[in-house]
C-alpha cells in the first residue's frame, strides 16, 4: 500500500469516476484501474463496484475509505509542517548553569531572528542536565565551567558522552552579596569572614557529586548553607539573609539588577581559590547553526564587558 494508492481511492470515491479521477490526478485510465486492482488484491477485498455509469463503493471499500482519509490526512499534515514549504519553526535551545551573561547572550542572540519563525529554548539547569541535555541534542550548546577540582571528572563526563569543550575565559572567584550586606565594603572576603553568614549553593539533585557544583570550594563543611535552584531566589536570599555565594564575578547588572556587589575572594593555605575556566559544550564533529554561531559570539560579547 502506497501514499499514492490512498491518493487515488479518495480521488475515485469523490468523483464516482475512473475517467474523471485519471483527469485529475495526471494520469491514464488503464494505470489508475491497474493500481485500485493492486491494492484491492494486497487487502483481500472488492473497494469498488463498476458498472456502466461509474464506479460506487462496496461496504468493505466504504469501511477502508474512512481510513485511508485519516491516513492520508496525517501524511498532508506532516508535508504541510515538514515539507519543503511547511510551516515547521526551527528550533535552537540552550542549556547553562546558573550564568547571567549566558541569559544576556541569549537574548542578543534571539534578536537577530524572527521569531515567529523560530522555537527558541533556555535552560538555566543542574550541571548535570545542561551535559545531558546537549548529549541528547535537546539543546545545541551548553555553558558550564571547568576548574582544578572539577575538571577530571567533567572531562571524563563530556568524552563519554560525545561532547566537546571550548575554553572562552578564566577568572578568579568572587564573593557574590547584597550591596548592604555587612562585609559589602571589604577589599576582598575570606573564607573565615563568610563563616556567620549563610552559603547559597545551586541545587544539583540529591545524589549529585561536588563535582557538579556550581561554586567553588564546594567540598568545604559550611555551618550554614542554603541550596536554590533559580537566581531570582538566589538574589532573594541574599537581600532578605545576607546569603553569599561564590561565583566567577561576571554579573549582568542589566538581568540582575544593581543591588549586589562581586567582591573578590580572598584564599589561605586550607581554602585556595581556583580558576574557573568558563566555555560552552557541544557535540563533537557537528557545525553550529546560524543560531549557534551567533549565541557563541554573543558570549564572547558578554565576557567582554
Amino acid at each position: 500500500m502506497t501514499i499514492n494508492q490512498l491518493s487515488y481511492l479518495i480521488t475515485i470515491a469523490e468523483t464516482g469516476s475512473l475517467n474523471k479521477a485519471a483527469e485529475l490526478l495526471y494520469i491514464s485510465q488503464p494505470s489508475l484501474s491497474g493500481a485500485v486492482q493492486e491494492l484491492e488484491k494486497e487487502l483481500g477485498i472488492i473497494i469498488f463496484r463498476r458498472t456502466g455509469r461509474g464506479v460506487t463503493l462496496t461496504t468493505d471499500g466504504a469501511e477502508f475509505l474512512l481510513y485511508a482519509k485519516q491516513l492520508y490526512g496525517q501524511y498532508e499534515e506532516i508535508l504541510e509542517k515538514y515539507g519543503k514549504n511547511g510551516r515547521r519553526k526551527k528550533k535552537f535551545g540552550v542549556s547553562t548553569q546558573h550564568y547571567s551573561f549566558a541569559v544576556k547572550a541569549f537574548v542578543e542572540m534571539a534578536k537577530a531572528f524572527d521569531m515567529s519563525k523560530y522555537e527558541f529554548a533556555i535552560r538555566e539547569t543542574k550541571t548535570e542536565e545542561v551535559i545531558r541535555d546537549v548529549s541528547n541534542l535537546k539543546s545545541e550548546v551548553g555553558v558550564l565551567y571547568l576548574c582544578d577540582f572539577n575538571r577530571k571528572w567533567i572531562e571524563k563526563l563530556l568524552r563519554s558522552s560525545g561532547l566537546v569543550f571550548h575554553h572562552l575565559i578564566d577568572c578568579r572567584a568572587y564573593v557574590y552579596l547584597w550591596k548592604r550586606h555587612p562585609l559589602a565594603g571589604e577589599a576582598a572576603i575570606s573564607f573565615d569572614q563568610l563563616r556567620d553568614y549563610p552559603c547559597l549553593s545551586f541545587e544539583q539533585g540529591e545524589n549529585s557529586s561536588f563535582y557538579f557544583a556550581e561554586e567553588i570550594l564546594a567540598d568545604n563543611e559550611y555551618s550554614r548553607i542554603i541550596r536554590a535552584n533559580d537566581r531570582a531566589t538566589m538574589l532573594n536570599l541574599m537581600i532578605g539573609l545576607n546569603g553569599y555565594t561564590l561565583c566567577s564575578g561576571i554579573i549582568c547588572e542589566e538581568l540582575n539588577g544593581n543591588d549586589f556587589l562581586a567582591v573578590p575572594f580572598r584564599d589561605d593555605e586550607e581554602n585556595r581559590n581556583s580558576i574557573m575556566q568558563i566555555g560552552y559544550i557541544v557535540k563533537k564533529n557537528t557545525i553550529l547553526t546560524e543560531m549557534g554561531e551567533l549565541y557563541v559570539e554573543e558570549l564572547k560579547r558578554c565576557l567582554k564587558m
